[in-house]
C-alpha cells in the first residue's frame, strides 16, 4: 500500500485562514503533498499539473463556484472530491454529489474530521484496489481460453469449456505454471496427489481430452506441448 506521506492532497477555499488551518491538521497527521487554490481556475490549473490523489473543494467561491469546478475537473480526474459548504441544504448535498462529488462536509466544522474523511476515502480506494488485485489473480487467461478460479470454470471465446473436476485441476495446474516443463511425476503428485508410476495411460487421456477441449487442433496443440522425454507445458506467449 501507498504511504499516507506519499499522497497528494489539493485545498481549495477562498479563505487562506481555511487553508493553512487545514493544511496544519493535515501535516500533523502525517501528510507531506499539500497544495492549496484560492480560486477556482487557480485549482483546475494545480490538478492539472500536479494531479492531486484528493481534492477538498469549498462550494461558495467567487467568480466559478465549488460545483462548476467539480464539472471541469470531472473532465480531467476522477479522484474523490470532498465538498466543503456553509450551507446544510438537502439540495445542495444532492447537487454536488450528482455531479460527481464523493463527500460533503458542512461549515463550521472539525479539521480533524476532514482528515479523518480523507483517511476513510484513501483507505477505500486502497480496499477496491487490492479487491481488483485479487480478483485479477483469481481470473487466468491464455488465448482464447479464461480459467476462474471463483466460480470454477473455464471459458474458451467466452463459451463456458465442459470439464470434469480433474481436467480443470490439471489445467488450472498448467496454466499456474506457464511455459515451464511439469514432469509427469510432478503433475500427478499435485493433480492426483499420488506417485505418477503406473498411471501412464491416465495422464495421456487426460491431456487428449484437454487439447480436444480448448484447442483449435488438437493433433497439434498451441496450448498443451508434449516435451518428449520430460513431461507437458503450457505455452503461453508473452503480451
Amino acid at each position: 500500500m501507498t504511504s499516507i506521506s506519499d499522497k497528494k492532497i489539493l485545498l481549495v477555499d477562498d479563505e487562506i485562514d481555511i487553508l493553512d488551518l487545514l493544511e496544519a491538521v493535515l501535516l500533523k497527521e502525517g501528510f507531506q503533498n499539500i497544495y492549496k487554490a484560492t480560486s477556482g481556475y487557480e485549482a483546475i490549473e494545480i490538478s492539472k499539473e500536479m494531479k492531486p490523489d484528493i481534492i477538498v473543494l469549498d462550494i461558495m467561491m467567487p467568480y466559478i463556484d465549488g460545483f462548476e469546478v467539480c464539472r471541469r475537473l470531472r473532465e480531467i480526474t476522477f479522484v474523490p472530491i470532498i465538498f466543503l459548504s456553509a450551507r446544510d441544504e438537502d439540495v445542495d448535498k444532492l447537487l454536488g454529489l450528482g455531479i460527481g462529488g464523493d463527500d460533503y462536509i458542512t461549515k463550521p466544522f472539525s479539521p480533524k474530521e476532514v482528515a479523518f474523511r480523507i483517511k476513510a476515502h484513501f483507505r477505500r480506494s486502497e480496499y477496491m484496489a487490492l479487491k481488483d488485485h485479487v480478483k485479477e489473480k483469481n481470473i487466468i487467461t491464455f488465448g482464447d481460453i479464461e480459467i476462474n478460479r471463483d466460480k470454477g470454470e473455464v471459458k474458451r471465446r467466452g463459451t463456458p469449456v465442459d470439464l470434469t473436476a480433474k481436467e480443470y485441476n490439471l489445467l488450472l495446474y498448467l496454466a499456474q505454471n506457464p511455459n515451464q516443463i511439469l514432469s509427469k511425476n510432478k503433475i500427478f503428485e499435485k493433480v492426483w496427489g499420488c506417485d505418477f508410476e503406473g498411471y501412464d495411460n491416465t495422464l495421456m487421456v487426460h491431456i487428449r481430452h484437454l487439447r480436444q477441449k480448448i484447442e483449435d487442433d488438437p493433433a497439434n496443440p498451441k496450448y498443451i506441448v508434449t516435451i518428449k522425454g520430460l513431461g507437458y507445458k503450457l505455452v503461453i506467449e508473452d503480451k
